[in-house]
């Protein structure tokens, strides 16, 4: 048996980027969660996974809502981070965002944005799979800088060499 507190130790020591994952609610209110789990599957069809927590409530409405925008976060936004990495119904309270012509909730200053609709899902443990099919890409008119999780804590990815 593994136990969970090293297991997150040593998962923790890879270093990855940060998104947010939105879309509406019945009542038209903006929902999310912060994910790490996030990889790019396919080229084509243009394919992403992203894996919430079955325990979280925004599982439920991402998946039955059947679409939603994934945001590779920026350095600059580390509120939007822990806003959506939160619990309960008021997540999004004081977060800039906007609606895109697919009718997904935007949120600005993003490295970059992917909106999909729900392609498959599939048992990933305590949580699951989610397969988006990619329906369209925005960038942002000038880069910004990516944001990085690492060993517990957000930052801003350093400069490469």
């Amino acid at each position: 048996m593994i136990e969970p507190g090293i297991y997150k130790d040593v998962m923790g020591s890879f270093p990855s980027g940060v998104t947010v994952v939105t879309t509406l609610d019945a009542d038209g209110g903006i929902v999310g969660i912060t994910a790490s789990a996030f990889s790019a599957l396919s080229i084509e069809p243009a394919l992403v996974l992203f894996c919430p927590n079955y325990a979280s409530d925004t599982y439920p409405i991402l998946r039955d809502s059947k679409q939603f925008a994934i945001h590779l976060l920026s350095a600059e936004q580390t509120a939007e981070a822990y806003a959506f990495a939160g619990k309960g119904k008021d997540k999004a309270k004081g977060i800039d965002w906007h609606l895109s012509e697919l009718g997904n909730p935007l949120l600005p200053k993003a490295t970059a944005i992917i909106e999909c609709e729900l392609w498959r899902e599939y048992d990933g443990g305590d949580h699951a799979i989610i397969v988006g099919a990619v329906k369209n890409l925005v960038l942002p008119a000038e880069p910004v800088t990516p944001m990085l999780y690492h060993k517990g804590k957000l930052g801003a990815l350093p400069p490469l060499a």
